[in-house]
């Protein structure tokens, strides 16, 4: 496939002739550089960024600039480019996005690696949505921020001034601008010792001198504190920037750490030649292994080039006065230096013992990673007798800063998703069966089978204990004891407020029904409040459909309304102005609406509020069943519907009531067996009520849900997230025809309700006590 300029001609046509002559000469060098797949990603963006309406300059900038970047990160990132600009053109302006396409070379340059500018690209988009009128003037400063950051650094000088200077926006843009003092410095405190881009050339030149071949070294955003280099897939990982090393009388430049690790690191590439197996073994015991591996593979290096046994040695000069967090670091430190260096002792004759075993073994055994295997177990039981084995995150700290952190080294059992699901299939799927009475009383194992049981048996006709004394009472089997099957999961996306992305298939829905109640509760509620009958009843009638009306007084309608006729017929022989409204046209009044009413059963429904005797479970119960009747009376299509959650993975959604099901003794019972418990995850919720209305035939839908409290869930800490979620949910459930009303008992929903659910479409109840009475009426006025 080759992809030509004239390809593009209707293209070059609609666009501005500053678009043609400038792609006319990146076009030929932009081919140079891409493959044929690359080329055409560059051209589509060029088409969409057109339709974008931002203007001419913002696409020049595009078709300059993203060769260069092609360059330096390769092709694969040219959609990244796309997306980021993309979501930049709801957030800010065209000449703002220019700025970033003129920043993406220099970054490119500095940052070394491709999903460094991934990472850089989401950084401006985040920074958009936190502090947008800063992005101008850091931009025009790029080169010089990126000459002196790390990209980790560079987030968190944006980062400060974004949330220093958040509501003043003088001080905001003077910050983004390196004006200010607090610019400057957070600049000088977050300014590296050693950029790896700036030594990336030198540290290939010095492997290569070393061993005689390449190595593959990418720089990786060293974003916390315990970050170590690692080797994956053969390349080298190192930190995207190193600060020099003081030692008391000795100042170890940054280089030279670039240079110690690289070569630690080059000598497991090439020493290493088969994993060692981490089966049956414990963390702790994997750190004591691998800590012997790196002291052979370290010898082997030192055997061939024995200059580097000085590099290494300088950066194990560690203090012993300095504060760990456990002795048994120092006393390992002091091993590491004696396994490099055999000159050097200990006060313990067992450690002394132990490293002059490996001296006088490595020399036959140097080949051989099962001596590293035994002698770090065997350096492990030193320690384990002594009760003196750290943690894993202190082990994990040893203060030996060119050391990577070991994972090449070994070798995992990995699980095979495909061949466990076609184990389970051929041999331990789950049989379902309906089978007869007789079957079942003669051929049943365990009447309490478990989910997990290889085969189910289900019959139709209930089964009851054999007694003496049996009557019409007697609960079943079934009752006493069976369990409602879990629907198949049901999987929805999730806003996330801070990146202004949905998270996909995020959270998982499971349809569940709670166990029966006692129907006399639903009768006993329906007593209680016989003194509100009187009003469901009125609104019952107001409005019940009429069927066919017949509207009279009509300029155009169907038909001639003879009594109007006579009527203008006489105001005409009497010289009147006869009235021209003589037509008439049958009309059919129903109520195209279905309805869900969605409740809200957390933990907290089984508490009291303040005011009632009641919990608000009680209350939300009262305030179905009395809403229930009259949606009943009218005729309206409705369910009852409830959820809890109890993290993003299991969000439970009962079903008392569904659109095709009487409200009957079986919905009652339902209704009647209601129990609170768990969290509250209101968006997937209001997701999934809304795949069930959207079923429905009726034109207009609506969502009615009674809650107590805002958002929240067990795994997630941001109180945010959840409310601009479920914010989002109405939003997406409004653009298909489905209106969502809260109606909230707790009195500080103020603070969030009215951003959720927009400004009329929610009421806080004051008087709990009032809710069972409330809904009805709220119901009929919002569908008259």
């Amino acid at each position: 496939m080759s992809i030509k300029l004239e390809d593009y001609e209707e293209f070059l046509q609609e666009a501005a002739p500053v678009i043609r002559d400038v792609l006319e000469g990146t076009f030929q060098e932009a081919a140079r550089i891409m493959s044929p797949a690359g080329l055409q990603n560059y051209m589509e963006g060029a088409k969409a960024l057109c339709n974008l309406g931002r203007g001419s300059d913002l696409v020049v900038t595009y078709l300059q600039e993203t060769p260069q970047v092609v360059k330096e990160c390769g092709e694969d990132i040219i959609p990244d480019i796309q997306t980021a600009a993309m979501k930049l053109s709801s957030m800010t302006s065209g000449e703002v996005i220019s700025l970033l396409f003129s920043s993406l070379p220099s970054a490119a340059r500095n940052l070394g690696d491709a999903e460094l500018l991934r990472g850089y690209l989401t950084f401006i988009h985040q920074l958009a949505s936190t502090a947008a009128r800063g992005l101008r003037p850091m931009l025009n400063h790029m080169d010089e921020l990126l000459s002196k950051l790390t990209l980790s650094g560079l987030r968190r000088w944006a980062n400060f001034g974004a949330q220093a200077y958040r509501r003043d926006f003088n001080n905001l843009t003077a910050y983004f601008n390196l004006e200010s003092a607090d610019s400057k410095a957070m600049l000088q405190k977050e300014r590296r010792g050693v950029l790896f881009n700036k030594v990336q050339r030198k540290l290939n030149f010095y492997l290569r001198a070393l061993w005689g071949r390449d190595f593959f070294l990418r720089p990786s955003g060293a974003d916390y504190t315990d970050f170590r280099p690692y080797i994956e897939h053969r390349i080298l990982h190192m930190p995207d920037a190193v600060d020099n090393i003081d030692q008391g009388e000795t100042n170890i430049p940054g280089l030279e750490l670039y240079r110690a690790t690289a070569a630690h690191m080059a000598s497991h590439l090439c020493y290493s030649t088969s994993p060692i197996s981490a089966e049956q073994l414990s963390p702790a015991q994997m750190f004591f292994i691998g800590f012997m591996e790196d002291a052979r593979v370290e010898y082997k290096a030192i055997k061939a080039f024995p200059g580097l046994k000085k590099l290494w040695r300088s950066l194990m000069l560690i203090e012993k006065e300095a504060d760990v967090e456990h002795g048994t670091m120092l006393v390992l430190e002091h091993i590491a230096l004696m396994l490099l260096d055999s000159t050097v002792k200990s006060d313990t004759d067992e450690l002394n013992q132990f490293v002059e075993k490996f001296h006088s073994e490595i020399e036959q055994r140097q080949d051989d990673n099962q001596f590293s295997w035994h002698m770090g177990m065997e350096l492990f039981n030193l320690f384990a007798v002594c009760k003196e084995v750290p943690s894993l995150r202190i082990l994990e700290r040893i203060r030996i800063p060119y050391r990577d952190d070991n994972r090449y080294v070994w070798e995992f059992e990995e699980f095979d998703w495909n061949a466990e699901l076609e184990y389970v299939s051929a041999s331990q799927r789950q049989v379902r069966k309906t089978v007869s009475v007789i079957e079942m009383a003669h051929e049943v194992d365990c009447e309490l089978a478990g989910d997990d049981a290889q085969e189910i048996w289900t019959c139709p006709t209930e089964m009851r204990p054999y007694e003496d004394d049996l009557t019409d009472n007697t609960k079943s089997f079934n009752e006493m004891w069976g369990k409602e099957a879990v629907s198949d999961p049901f999987h929805y996306q999730e806003w996330d407020y801070q990146i202004q992305l949905h998270r996909p298939d995020w959270t998982t829905v499971y349809e569940r029904r709670q166990p029966r109640g006692d129907i006399d509760d639903i009768i006993s509620i329906l007593d209680e409040y016989k003194p509100v009958a009187h009003r469901i009843k009125q609104i019952i009638d107001q409005l019940t459909p009429e069927g066919v009306q017949r509207v009279r007084n009509m300029e155009d309608g169907d038909e001639i309304d003879i009594n109007a006729a006579i009527d203008a017929m006489v105001s005409i022989r009497m010289g009147e102005q006869p009235n021209s409204r003589i037509t008439m046209r049958n009309v059919v009044k129903n109520r195209d609406l279905s309805v869900v009413v969605l409740m809200d059963l957390s933990e907290s429904t089984n508490e009291a509020m303040a005011g009632s005797d009641k919990t608000v479970l009680q209350l939300t119960r009262e305030a179905a069943t009395l809403v229930a009747t009259a949606i009943n009376g009218i005729g309206d299509p409705f369910a009852l519907h409830g959820f809890a959650s109890d993290g993003r993975h299991d969000v439970q959604y009962y079903r008392f009531k569904d659109f095709n099901q009487h409200f009957d003794d079986e919905a009652k019972s339902r209704l009647a067996g209601m129990k609170g418990g768990l969290s509250t995850r209101m968006g997937a919720a209001l997701r999934h009520a809304g795949q069930h209305l959207l079923k429905q035939q009726e034109r207009r839908k609506l969502i009615l849900l009674v809650t107590d409290g805002e958002p929240a869930d067990i795994d997630e800490r941001d109180p945010q997230h959840l409310r601009h979620d479920a914010k989002k949910a109405v939003e997406e459930l409004y653009g298909k025809g489905v209106q969502s009303y809260c109606l909230t008992l707790d009195p500080h929903a103020d603070d969030y309700v009215k951003r959720i659910f927009g400004a009329n479409n929610y009421t806080v109840i004051d008087n709990v006590d009032r809710l069972p009475e409330q809904l009805p009426t709220l119901f009929a006025s919002l569908t008259r």
